[in-house]
């Protein structure tokens, strides 16, 4: 039988047909046997077969920096999406190795603005505005993307701190571009003050900015990227949940969109939520507008709260569960063999440029 042929979804066949109690004994001898030499970051999206093995929960940008200053771990196995471990591998040492299950595990939203898009909309966009705009880029955003921004003296920005590094932006020069997320750039730039008129979209596939009115009065231009996930809570989620139970409170994530977001109660990142309903009163009512297995997650931690998704119909983030318990399984095995699979790594230009917006964010 061919190496393919014993491949399924690139790990061997055997760890599908393994049972979850085997599975999960491997994962725990592994973990066991390479002690602190090994660090397994989970993202609060992934699965609870998997975040249940996680030596550290948050998001993206915090569980990089944790990975950075563990200075013990030479294995991370980062239990995630492909741009949160390249900003882990920008982050840590040479001496460290950061590790993707399942190279399948993408972001939909980092996928909507690649480094060609970027380059051909910046010439276009200076050749309009001249040297008046300042690039700023969310976490969730491939390593390219990132370099380019630090390249041009911007900085990346997190749901939780967006509306300090917008503000942050705004004293450098008269606009902004955000990437790749139009969602998160038009409420924070909203919550500070800036009309919706005086937003632009860049559309990377027409390759032109959208905009009605004159272009003398655009201070912000949002890429026209979303969260396949968020875009998914509608004003009818809304509508529907103030009908059947009115006392609720209705909390999403920033990334949703600006209508909804308006007709919310409450908005702000991953952690923000999670603090929310942690400090909420018992027997208090809450719809979240956010990822499922986080939404599931908290039901299951805070049965003292009637708690629902504000959409009932949603689903998990579907690159994010690409990362399972027998991935997981595999990729600790072969970090333990020694064997090199699925090692990210960002070319040294490419991660010293994207190391400069990181740090104009952290130092901000």
């Amino acid at each position: 039988m061919s190496i393919l042929q014993t491949m399924t979804n690139g790990i061997p066949e055997t760890y599908k047909q393994m049972s979850t109690e085997e599975l999960e004994t491997r994962v725990r001898d592994v973990k066991a046997r390479l002690g602190s030499r090994l660090f397994i970051p989970g993202h609060h999206y992934q699965k609870d077969e998997v975040i249940k093995f996680a030596d550290a929960k948050g998001d993206s940008l915090v569980l990089a920096q944790l990975s950075a200053q563990n200075k013990s771990a030479e294995y991370i196995a980062f239990c995630g999406v492909h741009f949160m471990a390249e900003t882990a591998d920008i982050l840590t040492t040479e001496e460290q190795s950061v590790y993707l299950p399942d190279m399948r595990a993408g972001c939909s939203m980092a996928d909507m603005a690649d480094i060609h898009q970027t380059e051909r909309a910046w010439e276009i966009l200076m050749e309009t505005f001249g040297d008046t705009i300042l690039p700023l880029t969310y976490v969730n955003s491939t390593a390219a993307i990132k370099a380019f921004v630090g390249e041009h003296g911007g900085a990346t920005v997190t749901s939780s701190n967006a509306e300090k590094m917008v503000s942050w932006a705004f004293q450098q020069k008269e606009r902004i571009l955000f990437l790749p997320d139009q969602h998160l750039g038009r409420n924070t730039a909203f919550n500070l003050g800036v009309p919706l008129d005086q937003m632009a979209i860049w559309d990377p596939i027409q390759n032109k900015l959208v905009h009605e009115g004159s272009i003398e009065d655009i201070k912000v231009i949002l890429w026209k990227g979303h969260c396949s996930v968020h875009e998914n809570f509608t004003v009818a989620n809304v509508q529907s949940v103030r009908e059947k139970y009115p006392e609720m409170t209705i909390i999403v994530h920033p990334e949703c969109s600006h209508e909804v977001v308006s007709l919310s109660d409450m908005a702000g990142s991953t952690n923000y939520i999670i603090n929310a309903i942690e400090n909420a009163e018992p027997g208090s009512s809450w719809a979240i507008g956010t990822e499922q297995n986080l939404v599931n997650r908290i039901i299951g931690e805070h049965s003292d709260k009637h708690i629902v998704s504000l959409n009932p119909y949603m689903c998990s983030c579907l690159t994010m569960n690409r990362i399972d318990l027998p991935h997981l399984a595999w990729s600790l095995e072969s970090i333990e063999k020694g064997e090199t699979h699925n090692i990210i790594k960002v070319d040294q230009e490419i991660a010293q440029k994207a190391k400069l917006a990181l740090d104009r964010m952290l130092q901000s």
